[in-house]
């Protein structure tokens, strides 16, 4: 397909609400739990309210159960300031991503709303965020994810808390036991829905539309999207996806072999004879430092999933919205080898450790070369396809294959300049773009800010109509138009130093991994005769 390339056109696209004067909605708000002050934005044409409560405190007795709903309070609640963020490792200090989150504390299930709107009447599209951080780290309330710049287009925006680590993901047969859906595990994902449905029932006091809810996220937010649109408990919640590098079509572990684990795991603590008692009176940073990355996985539990999320696709039951999927050229920069470095023959090595009968095809895929830095290279490629690309691929083929509703895929190059040229296009490295904010340490450009003008309006245009062309503004037609995905052309709206529509992008990488990845997926149950 021929390459489709226009000049980026500042404030072409998503112009809504950035010349208002208007003061935005006033207080106080009114939702289930009782009266809500919040606090003007940067800008009175928005209204912020932060750390407001969508479940109970999930401590004590409540440490391991799905999510309760929040008491209720007197008077009038000043939600003014970041709720507390989950209990999480702290992120190192010197980190790309910026400095640990707000106060930690199991008390976190809050979430943060920006809104434009004057009045309840508004009925503006809503837009929820989930947080990535491999479900270990994280917090709605981070810097990054403010919602200022975005609800400025038009949109409500809501950002969300949920449980991380052992808390949110603690499968045991006594919890199993304990649930009236006989499920365990999978409470990061219970508090996800909750949230949602708090939003469906309160959302109108800020003057959005509970009709119109876009879910969107990044790596593990992402992955949540694709699960949220898998669960059934999730239907009818959203309306529209967005997905950004991040998918669990792969091989899902069942609760038998998560409660294993969780075994293993409350051994590894001490808790052997009432084990429940004994886990729920552990201090929060004994079980941190009792967690390993084993045990944290999402699982087919029977409720939240009753199927992997690839065979709930394969047979079309997911929940059916317009979805926009995609990933960033240099995903794996922030991945290196365990050792920092990496040898031809060593990457060899490893492939066929790996890969087996198919490491030929993949070092066909992403050959060594005969340096260091060119094994290196392959290696950062192999993980941007094998654990980012090929999901977002998948998801945007399954949504045409057993949907009915539109799918646009995007590829993200934008390399940011100084200190970011070293990482490139890294993990993660859009939501400066999407937010509007630019937060990390990179010294951004305008041509940057042009960018996340455009990417920022794409993302609140498929809010608003469930297309991301879509734009109030005459001026639109200048804005290049993002073309529905088409397995057979493998598009994408290449999103970087240009704005441009490409086709069959890392197409032999990715390619690789679908064939290696269908090999890992049972045969078909075959019927006996009767």
């Amino acid at each position: 397909m021929r390459a489709i390339r226009r000049t980026l056109c500042l404030g072409t696209l998503g112009l809504a609400l950035g010349s208002q004067s208007v003061a935005a909605i006033s207080d106080p708000v009114r939702v289930e739990q009782g009266q809500l002050a919040g606090a003007d934005g940067r800008s009175p044409d928005v209204r912020v309210y932060r750390g407001v409560p969508f479940a109970a405190p999930p401590v004590g007795a409540l440490r391991w159960k799905p999510p309760e709903p929040a008491p209720y309070w007197q008077g009038v609640r000043q939600a003014t300031q970041i709720g507390n963020a989950c209990p999480q490792p702290p992120f190192p200090a010197n980190g790309l991503y910026g400095t640990s989150p707000p106060p930690i504390s199991e008390d976190c299930l809050n979430l943060n709303i920006w809104t434009p709107a004057k009045s309840a009447d508004d009925r503006l599209p809503v837009m929820v965020w989930i947080h990535g951080g491999g479900f270990e780290h994280g917090s709605g309330g981070a810097i990054g994810y403010d919602g200022e710049n975005l609800a400025r287009k038009g949109v409500v925006v809501v950002t969300i808390n949920y449980r991380l680590g052992i808390l949110g993901f603690l499968a045991l047969p006594e919890l199993e036991a304990e649930s009236p859906d006989h499920a365990a595990g999978n409470y990061a994902l219970m508090d996800q829905i909750a949230a949602l449905r708090w939003v469906q029932r309160n959302i109108t006091a800020f003057g959005g539309d509970p009709v119109r809810v876009t879910i969107f996220g990044e790596s593990a937010g992402s992955v949540s999207v694709n699960i949220l649109m898998a669960s059934p408990l999730a239907q009818g919640l959203f309306s529209r996806a967005i997905g950004e590098s991040g998918g669990s079509f792969g091989p899902m572990p069942s609760l038998a072999d998560a409660e294993k684990g969780g075994r293993q795991f409350a051994s590894k603590c001490g808790a052997t004879e009432d084990v429940l008692k004994s886990l729920r009176a552990k201090s929060v940073d004994d079980l941190l430092r009792a967690t390993t990355e084993d045990d944290v996985q999402i699982i087919v539990d029977g409720w939240v999933l009753p199927q992997s999320v690839y065979t709930i696709f394969a047979e079309g039951k997911q929940n059916d919205v317009p979805i926009i999927v995609g990933n960033n050229a240099s995903e794996g920069t922030i991945f290196p080898p365990p050792t920092g470095s990496l040898s031809a023959q060593e990457f060899a090595d490893q492939a066929h450790r790996r890969y087996g009968a198919f490491a030929k095809q993949f070092l066909e895929a992403y050959p060594a070369g005969s340096s260091d830095q060119e094994a290196i290279a392959a290696y950062f490629e192999s993980i941007r396809d094998g654990q980012f690309g090929w999901e977002m691929r998948f998801w945007a083929r399954m949504a045409t294959e057993t949907g009915h509703r539109r799918a646009y895929r995007y590829y993200f190059s934008r390399v940011p300049p100084g200190s970011g040229e070293r990482l490139g296009a890294f993990h993660g490295s859009e939501l400066a773009y999407v937010f509007e904010n630019f937060p990390y340490r990179i010294s951004y450009q305008g041509a940057d800010k042009q960018l996340g003008e455009f990417i920022s309006g794409y993302w609140a245009n498929f809010a608003r109509t469930g297309d991301p062309n879509a734009t109030p503004d005459p001026k639109g037609a200048n804005v290049p138009t993002w073309p529905i995905y088409s397995p057979t052309k493998d598009n994408v709206l290449e999103l970087g130093d240009q704005v441009s529509v490409q086709s069959h992008v890392n197409a032999a990488g990715l390619d690789f991994v679908d064939v290696y990845n269908r090999s890992l997926r049972p045969p078909p149950a075959t019927k006996t005769a009767p």
